[in-house]
């Protein structure tokens, strides 16, 4: 007896390489996890660098930096302080909410199609904000409050609707997808009955646009953001749990509900406040997750990796809108012509291999 139970256990010495096998494997994902957060970090710095410099007039590095430190520089003061700062501050705080937010729905409901462009709370925004323009003939900032509390209605009916008997990921996805279209069509019907002035209104915010930054954009996103994004960071590994499921999750210590709820207000209220500032940037939302998990690899937490993704496809986007074609294309624009084809990418995979990030 004591023979057959010494050959049935594991000798000591595998054991070991076993778990020093896992500590190794940890600490490579680990690291790939840092570097990778690193470099997005040094590529978003780099392109808000850029940003600084060129336009009209080029800026030395020198003069930039002169301006940020709040020196008189002639010509450049006002053209990089007042200008081109507020334009690269909003798409970058615009790009870490909409990566974020995205993250945070698709983790949630372990799916990358589940991203606030697919699931309507874009669409919502967008529906308020075309009645404020041209039912209500509003304009500047009480526009953006409209596109606010239309994104905040909008997820509310959605996640009410979608815990009946019960909430369900898959039910949420499709009834978001319904009220898309339902929001869609509500803002076609009433553009079709606007004056051409107030259709060019409409459009230009619909598209997603940085034009009309300004500082006075910029201060409600940044103070939203400073509040939303160190709370749903320091419960990072609560979210990383929930991708296991309900059961699972709740077995680890994480309280299900209230996480959810924590994560979808937080992601709705970075979605709406961004959606204010700049309109619905295309796929912004919907690209960040994926990219992101693919460059930092499995199993990592991809809150801020998304971040800086989303903030370098808006900044590398409005750049590229600006300076790279010939003529000035809104941020909007850029972003759906790279996201179209994503989509469909990522639809034929997910069909191949399943809904996982």
């Amino acid at each position: 007896m004591n023979r057959l139970a010494r050959s049935q256990t594991t000798p000591p010495a595998a054991g070991s390489a076993q778990v020093a096998a896992v500590i190794a494997g940890r600490r490579a994902r680990h690291r790939r996890h840092a570097t990778a957060t690193i470099v997005l970090g040094a590529l978003l710095l780099g392109l808000f660098t850029v940003a600084l410099m060129i336009g009209n007039t080029f800026y030395s590095i020198d003069e930039v930096v002169r301006v940020l430190l709040g020196q008189t520089v002639p010509g450049a003061s006002f053209t990089v302080g007042e200008l081109r700062l507020p334009r690269a501050m909003l798409a970058i705080l615009t790009g870490l909410a909409f990566g974020m937010a995205g993250v945070t729905f698709q983790t949630l409901l372990r799916n990358p199609l589940a991203s606030p462009d697919i699931i309507g709370l874009s669409n919502g925004a967008g529906a308020a904000a075309v009645v404020g323009i041209v039912v209500l003939s509003l304009n500047g900032p009480v526009v953006s409050l409209f596109a606010l509390g239309g994104a905040l209605v909008t997820a509310a009916v959605i996640y009410l609707l979608s815990i009946k008997n019960g909430f369900a990921g898959t039910r949420l996805i499709l009834i978001g997808i319904g009220i898309a279209a339902m929001l869609q069509s509500v803002t076609s019907y009433i553009l079709s009955r606007a004056a051409s002035w107030d259709i060019q209104t409409a459009m230009q915010w619909l598209t997603g646009s940085l034009n009309n930054a300004s500082w006075e954009r910029v201060a409600p996103l940044a103070i939203a953001a400073a509040v939303i994004v160190p709370l749903m960071l320091s419960q990072g590994r609560a979210l990383g749990a929930m991708q296991l499921g309900d059961d699972s999750a709740s077995g680890l210590g994480v309280r299900v509900t209230a996480t959810r709820l924590l994560f979808i207000l937080g992601a709705v209220g970075l979605l709406a406040f961004a959606t204010a500032a700049t309109g619905p940037i295309a796929f912004v939302a919907f690209m960040a997750g994926p990219v992101a998990a693919r460059i930092t690899g499995p199993g990592a937490n991809l809150l801020v990796p998304s971040a800086f993704v989303g903030a370098v496809l808006v900044l590398a986007s409005d750049l590229i809108g600006q300076f790279a074609l010939g003529a000035r294309y809104p941020v909007g624009v850029i972003t759906g012509v790279l996201g179209a084809p994503y989509l469909i990418y990522l639809l034929i995979r997910t069909n191949r291999s399943g809904g996982s990030l």
